[in-house]
């Protein structure tokens, strides 16, 4: 069938509720925040009725109101470079590639004479919404770890290390043919000192990663052509930004009015699939219109909504601490890893 400007794109579950006669109704607690591309959030609409095949999806945020964090990889078979990312947003089947999600909790329905005790899950506490959150983090992984380094260790402490580990450059260059065709296997630490190395480096790129959008903004020059007024909305007003020049990293021409200099050649090593963290940016924040429906996709809409006219500006800004802070912390991983290499060279 061809899609007009008064269809939609049908299933063939929804032709079928289309025959039976069955009415598709507004929820609007089934509108929540989504991670559709990295570093880009937006309204999705979650609903069984009129999203098919949502996976288990539901378990991870069976509502707006229940809170989750997860690492997303590119999965295997990936047209590009193996990549961890993380959110506490729904997230897109495509945010990095074809993704897999792999989330902190899982979320199941309590039955109504359910007394709330079930020791694998958290607590065995039922919330207000009816639902028991699930630990994913197994006691039985914790009881190895603290067997493999002597010392006990929590739950997220596993859940961060294995972010960490995921972005240390000896892991992914040791097992970059396996990360193409197939899911990351992660070994027990050898020791203390490396366990919580990781844990510390996976927490601080989590806080990165889930919190750009706080992060102390980078010193980018930000430059108006003479006569633009900067307490004019319309002079931050964004259609289709570029890089100056191909191949040349460091300046963006936002729009006509304002280019964005002084960007650190560091913050384009922090790949993210098929392109940088501020590469995503600027293919993501433009102004588009779709050809069959004619609705428009425009970022100065949010600008708008949120009084905040240089809100797009802000997250390059923003976005660019994320890069140059990630590759810091990557490097120092990186620098840990040829330290113990060195080490091990020197024993008999």
């Amino acid at each position: 069938m061809t899609r007009t400007q008064s269809q939609i794109a049908r299933s063939d579950g929804l032709k079928g509720d289309l025959a039976r006669g069955t009415r598709a109704d507004f929820h609007p607690n089934d509108v929540a925040r989504g991670c559709y591309r990295p570093f880009q959030s937006q309204y999705v609409y979650f609903d069984s009725f009129l999203n098919e095949r949502r996976g288990r999806l539901p378990s991870m945020f069976p509502t707006p109101h229940h809170e989750n964090l997860g690492i997303v990889l590119t999965g295997p078979a990936s047209h590009f470079e193996f990549t961890p990312f993380i959110t506490d947003l729904l997230p897109n089947l495509h945010l990095l590639d074809t993704a897999q999600f792999f989330p902190r909790w899982t979320y199941e329905k309590a039955d109504p004479d359910d007394g709330g005790f079930d020791f694998e899950s958290d607590a065995g506490d039922v919330d207000e919404h009816g639902y028991r959150r699930v630990d994913n983090i197994t006691d039985a992984i914790v009881e190895l770890y603290e067997q493999a380094i002597g010392a006990p260790v929590t739950k997220d402490d596993v859940f961060y290390s294995v972010y960490g580990l995921l972005h240390d450059p000896d892991y992914r260059q040791t097992y970059a043919a396996d990360l193409r065709k197939m899911l990351p296997h992660i070994p027990t630490p050898s020791n203390r000192k490396r366990f919580e190395q990781l844990a510390a480096a996976g927490r601080a790129l989590a806080d990165l990663h889930v919190k750009y959008e706080s992060v102390d903004p980078y010193p980018l020059d930000v430059q108006l052509k003479p006569g633009a007024d900067p307490d004019d909305r319309e002079t931050w007003r964004v259609a289709k930004m570029k890089w100056k020049t191909k191949g040349d990293y460091s300046t963006i021409v936002y729009n006509p009015k304002v280019t964005i200099a002084g960007i650190p050649e560091t913050a384009e090593r922090y790949q993210l699939g098929s392109r940088s963290a501020l590469g995503w940016i600027i293919e993501r924040y433009q102004r588009k219109v779709d050809k069959a429906s004619g609705i428009v996709n425009d970022p100065n809409d949010w600008c708008d909504e949120h009084d905040d006219p240089q809100y797009v500006v802000n997250l390059i800004e923003r976005v660019t601490t994320v890069a140059v802070d990630t590759m810091k912390i990557v490097d120092h991983l990186g620098k840990q890893a040829a330290d113990r290499s060195g080490r091990s060279a020197e024993r008999p």
